[in-house]
């Protein structure tokens, strides 16, 4: 596997994001080893943008270690953040396509991460071979808009505190460590209100009130979810 930059990256990290992936489901070992072994190792900081929004879709990724989220900026410059996305799942899957596209959506890395990455070329040449490998990626896909209907429907159906329960269930669902106390996540009052399509001060509001009644205990940049099914009114 090609190093881009320096440092190593553990084989059995890789190899465990690889078989969590699944992206890489269902393929034999020699087939998984030729697909890791033209990738390229990046390491990113937390912070930095991976994908930008409307640039040429000519690299996949695979998240190897650390978690990243989509976003997207509208016309007038507001962000709207997405999925949120955990070691194993895939990114830039447009660079599957026969055509040469943009990506919709830009994405962002959550703190310090690795991750493979494959020019569109090289992929393209390698899923011809393996027919097995776009079969993922649309199943990957399907999982994608699944997620954003439901996100569409609780958008267009749901109160605000509904949205937010959602939201951060899923979250710790997706990216909490589990603790004797509960599942605790890094997460600011800012990035639970655009997760979940809410005002900062409606998710403080709401947030404040599950503080009382013991659902959650938040502190600066991290929050520990103690009893979901206190989130909403029975």
């Amino acid at each position: 596997m090609k190093q881009q930059q320096a440092g190593i990256t553990p084989s059995s990290i890789i190899i465990s994001a690889a078989d969590r992936s699944r992206f890489l489901e269902g393929l034999t070992t020699s087939d998984r080893a030729k697909i890791l072994g033209a990738a390229t190792l990046r390491r990113m900081r937390g912070n930095s943008v991976a994908v930008r929004q409307g640039d040429p879709a000519d690299f996949l990724f695979l998240i190897v270690k650390g978690r990243a989220r989509h976003f997207y900026i509208t016309p007038e410059g507001k962000k709207i953040v997405l999925l949120w996305l955990t070691e194993g799942q895939i990114f830039g899957g447009s660079a599957l396509l026969s055509a040469p596209i943009e990506y919709l959506v830009g994405t962002e890395i959550l703190g310090d991460s690795c991750l493979l990455t494959w020019p569109r070329r090289t992929i393209r040449a390698i899923a011809a071979q393996m027919p097995r490998l776009l079969d993922n990626a649309l199943s990957v896909a399907t999982d994608y808009l699944t997620w954003y209907l439901a996100a569409h429907a609780s958008l267009v159906s749901h109160t605000a505190e509904q949205k937010l329960a959602h939201v951060l269930i899923t979250l710790a669902h997706g990216f909490g460590s589990k603790t004797s106390a509960g599942t605790s996540l890094e997460l600011t009052n800012e990035q639970l209100a655009n997760a979940a399509n809410v005002t900062p001060f409606t998710a403080s509001r709401i947030l404040g009130a599950w503080k009382r009644n013991g659902a959650v205990v938040k502190t600066r940049g991290k929050l520990l979810l103690r009893s979901p099914a206190q989130l909403l009114p029975i």
